[in-house]
């Protein structure tokens, strides 16, 4: 009977364990209900660090371009989403990105205060490493800058090396296979637009295609690296038709 009570008290608190370590897990709605949101909270918070982390590889190169432009856009509404007060959070994070993009020289201590927040976490810091890789490798190479600074961040993130390099080449091999389109009209077709449509016709038509493809940092959970890699890809592809499209215009 002892026996019995010590299983069921076991069983009891494992459940416990699990079903609050799955509310941590996600980032939902739910989990940020009660979350006061301020600048300093929002700058403390997991996806606030985050945030400020991909300000600084964007901006690694020294220009955020066009594509990492939109893509950072999305991503804040993404991220904003499942705050209260979406819109006011969405001004922050812009506000933090535009803040944090003007040093890289406190990159390391940003990663290790998230490393604290995230406690070493192998899902999300594989999550949070995939796609700041990902954002480096969007514009099709990744500059000296870049990669020091992603690897400054996953050493702060206690990421496992094997682990780290296995993503990036991964990443570095499957963009040599992403080809521009071999004609105008490949291009086009890929867009869904024709000869005839305006510039403003192609830009909606672009748009709404990444905002449909993009990397999600929030979708992408337990999703793996495959969905990364087939978002990149995709997004990389949609945006050389973009430009093919868009220099007859010039």
């Amino acid at each position: 009977m002892l026996n019995l009570i010590i299983f069921a008290v076991i069983a009891y608190i494992l459940y416990s364990v699990f079903k609050s370590y799955s509310k941590y897990e996600n980032y939902s709605k739910e989990a940020f209900k009660n979350f006061s949101v301020s600048h300093d909270s929002l700058k403390h918070s997991e996806l606030g660090l985050f945030v400020a982390l991909v300000a600084k590889v964007a901006k690694a190169d020294g220009k955020v371009d066009a594509l990492e432009a939109q893509l950072v856009g999305i991503m804040f509404d993404d991220i904003a989403a499942v705050f209260p007060e979406p819109q006011k959070t969405k001004q922050i994070l812009k506000d933090i990105f535009n803040q944090e993009k003007q040093n890289i020289n406190d990159t390391q201590d940003i990663a290790e205060e998230l490393a604290r927040a995230i406690k070493h976490d192998s899902a999300k810091q594989q999550q949070f490493i995939g796609f700041l890789i990902q954002l480096a490798f969007i514009d099709g190479e990744v500059s000296q800058s870049e990669e020091e600074l992603l690897q400054i961040i996953a050493e702060a993130l206690e990421f496992d090396p094997n682990a780290y390099h296995a993503i990036f080449d991964q990443f570095e091999q499957m963009m040599k296979n992403v080809s521009p389109k071999a004609s105008i009209d490949d291009a086009y077709k890929l867009l869904g637009v024709s000869k005839n449509d305006d510039l403003k016709t192609v830009k909606k038509a672009y748009k709404k295609l990444i905002r449909e493809y993009h990397p999600d940092i929030i979708a992408s959970q337990g999703k793996g690296e495959a969905y990364m890699k087939e978002a990149t890809a995709k997004t990389q592809e949609i945006n050389q038709a973009y430009e093919m499209i868009e220099a007859t215009f010039k």
